[in-house]
């Protein structure tokens, strides 16, 4: 058996949120043909490793180099010589980025990069830093390839950063699917119980800035149905969610169970699906839905429309306005029979086109032509 590909991981944090759960999958699926070594940005946000499978061999790193702080050829020459123990690095995002500049600025020695990009944070919802977009102009080149989950991305990685074939690759997410038609566990979230006439709104979301998960509170506290509000996720934004509970008048009907792992058990327990970020590309959170048969009230963001049916496209939201997003969840909230007809047609594209054996296989492949090893890593779900 050939020796397992040694990956190293360069997080901004490893906080679980959609890119680091589809990292996890992909750890979880190459089983022992890689073993893998876990950067976190912030060194106590971890919390995603609680999703990785038991027997998948995986460190976290106790004493990596800063991958924040101000340019410097001694920080740069740091991460490369951190680098030069692995065959591969991933690196996730702005938060990682030093790590493909590394790359560019030490390339003798340093093993292949691959960059990946999901979204931006609030500080970049609206619009991009142009330092931050030239110095991707100037770091990228550095990487065996650039990895986007949507054609948003892609065209914003095309445009603005100059990327081109054959460094940029779009590789859509996906998920087990057939793993969410199964009956939900009315156990797996803690301190929820569905009361008669209710209507569950469900969010998956890390407790960010970004998710502008208040707005989504306020929306559905005006809306007139007999509603209910699960947020599973953490992060730093609970007290501002739990204050714009509070100013509605609905603190008892917003549920923060925290993080919770294998949604596979639970997203089915709710009636609607429900973004309110400010930023998105291709969120997992979507594709979970529609796979468990729920209809989603999203504002627009990245390729959420493109992503659902053409029957719950009027119910993603034409602009980011609370208001909107209220009244797209009245409609759906108000009539049983509308939910069923859209989230049925959901979960048939969901399988259709979102299943996770092709990203799976795009990313085993990716990275074992990367490392100079096709064909080492399982690129199989496991």
């Amino acid at each position: 058996m050939a020796a397992p590909l040694n990956i190293l991981h360069m997080h901004s944090s490893f906080s679980l949120g959609g890119k680091e759960a589809r990292a996890v999958r992909l750890m979880n699926a190459f089983g022992d043909t890689a073993r893998h070594m876990i950067v976190s940005g912030v060194a106590d946000q971890l919390d995603a490793r609680d999703a990785i499978a038991p027997g998948i061999r995986y460190e976290i790193a106790q004493d990596p180099p800063p991958l924040t702080g101000r340019p410097s050829v001694a920080r740069y020459e740091r991460i490369a010589r951190f680098m030069r123990r692995f065959d591969l690095v991933l690196s996730y995002n702005w938060g990682a980025i030093d790590a493909v500049m590394a790359k560019r600025v030490f390339a003798r020695g340093a093993p292949p990069v691959v960059h990946h990009e999901d979204g931006f944070n609030a500080d970049e919802a609206a619009r991009l830093k142009p330092e931050r977009t030239i110095y991707r102009r100037i770091a990228f080149p550095a990487a065996h390839a650039v990895v986007v989950p949507s054609r948003t991305l892609e065209w914003v990685a095309t445009t603005l950063w100059k990327q081109s074939a054959p460094r940029l690759r779009r590789i859509p997410n996906g998920i087990a699917t057939p793993a969410y038609a199964g009956k939900p566990d009315v156990r797996a979230i803690p301190g929820f119980r569905r009361q008669p006439g209710e209507v569950v709104v469900g969010a998956l979301a890390g407790l960010r800035a970004v998710k502008n998960l208040p707005a989504l509170v306020r929306a559905a506290g005006g809306v007139s149905a007999r509603l209910r509000l699960v947020i599973v996720g953490e992060g730093p934004e609970r007290a501002a969610i739990e204050q714009a509970a509070a100013a509605m008048g609905m603190a008892d009907k917003v549920l923060l169970p925290g993080f919770l792992p294998d949604p596979h058990r639970y997203v089915g327990l709710f009636d609607i699906i429900a973004l309110s970020s400010m930023s998105e590309q291709f969120p997992i959170s979507v594709i979970e839905g529609m796979a468990a048969g729920l209809p989603v009230a999203a504002m627009p963001a990245g390729d959420i429309k493109a992503m659902v049916s053409s029957e719950n496209q009027p119910f993603i939201t034409d602009h980011s306005g609370e208001v909107a997003l209220r009244d797209a969840i009245e409609k759906l909230a108000l009539d049983p029979a509308l939910r069923k007809a859209v989230g049925r047609a959901n979960q048939a594209k969901a399988r259709a086109e979102f299943d996770e054996a092709a990203m799976i296989a795009a990313y085993a492949a990716l990275y074992g032509d990367a490392a100079g090893r096709p064909g080492t890593l399982a690129g199989m779900p496991g």
